[in-house]
């Protein structure tokens, strides 16, 4: 009796370890929680006009400009939403997000990649493979977020966006960067 009690404890211990170490890495509840954000796109609001100036002035307010666009397409989980790259004012470039719709999942990042973007399970795994550059952690998985590009990043060496899942390795889903 003595053995199948030892049997018995070490088999509780391998499911109870087991099954934290499943919950710690699918976190299956994120299946259930969504986060939405909602920025505004930036520097798309007009500057008040300064007193006594006409709306005909000559110091227009000079909004966002779409360098590169694409829409989002399901790779590991449903993803939709587009994509636009968009200079700003001063000079800057931030991606931006747009109606994103896909699941939460643990260690999500938006990167912008140099791959290809395959449909279905032949696109999972492509954009680690080659260049990236991460822009940071997924802010939400619903909504419109903007991610700041690197001011060195030469765009023309990139094509792609992913929704990144740096646990699995796999991506949520995708963009293909088309130039406007």
């Amino acid at each position: 009796m003595g053995t199948k009690k030892v049997v018995i404890s070490v088999a509780a211990a391998v499911v109870v370890v087991g099954g934290a170490a499943g919950l710690y890495l699918f976190q299956p509840w994120q299946l259930f929680v969504n986060e939405t954000v909602q920025e505004g796109v930036p520097g798309a609001a007009a500057s008040p006009s300064p007193s006594g100036s006409s709306p005909d002035s000559e110091t227009p307010a000079a909004g966002p400009v779409e360098l590169a666009g694409g829409k989002l397409i399901t790779h590991e989980h449903d993803t939709t939403g587009s994509v636009r790259i968009l200079r700003l004012a001063d000079g800057s470039r931030v991606l931006r997000l747009e109606n994103l719709a896909t699941s939460s999942g643990p260690d999500l990042h938006v990167w912008v990649t140099d791959a290809e973007v395959k449909p279905g399970r032949a696109g999972w795994h492509v954009f680690d493979d080659g260049r990236h550059v991460t822009l940071g952690s997924l802010k939400g998985n619903r909504g419109d977020q903007n991610y700041r590009l690197p001011a060195d990043l030469d765009l023309g060496d990139y094509r792609s966006v992913t929704i990144w899942c740096d646990r699995f390795n796999v991506s949520f889903g995708a963009a293909t960067l088309s130039r406007a």
